[in-house]
């Protein structure tokens, strides 16, 4: 930010890791033989943190994957998501992770047997 006569503010918020969120297929999509997830990262910084899957019970030849860039918040902070779409029955878990650079990946892990409590 800058004020007045030029004075400059910069912030470093430094290495904020996100926090993640797997959102699960809904039950109409699963009776279809369907699932499609969503790992939503929110305030995370700075923006070049990496979402991807790793997927237990399927090869990756038998899903896909999309990514949304980063979006700056009013915070400061960035958000992201991944979507991962698959068969309804050809997976057992799946893992969300977030990475950027060297950092620990932060995980968050989804059953499909969560899938019925739902």
């Amino acid at each position: 930010w800058t004020f007045g006569g030029g004075t400059r503010l910069v912030v470093d918020l430094g290495h904020v890791p996100p926090l993640l969120t797997v959102l699960s297929p809904s039950m109409k999509e699963l009776q279809q033989g369907k699932a499609t997830l969503m790992c939503v990262a929110n305030k995370g910084f700075p923006s070049d943190w990496t979402l991807s899957w790793e997927v237990v019970g399927s090869s990756s030849s038998s899903w896909e994957e999309s990514r949304s860039p980063g979006v700056l918040q009013k915070d400061g902070l960035y958000s992201w998501s991944s979507t991962l779409r698959l068969s309804a029955d050809q997976w057992e878990k799946v893992t969300c992770q977030a990475k950027r650079g060297s950092k620990d990946p932060v995980l968050e892990t989804f059953r499909r047997d969560q899938c019925s409590q739902s």
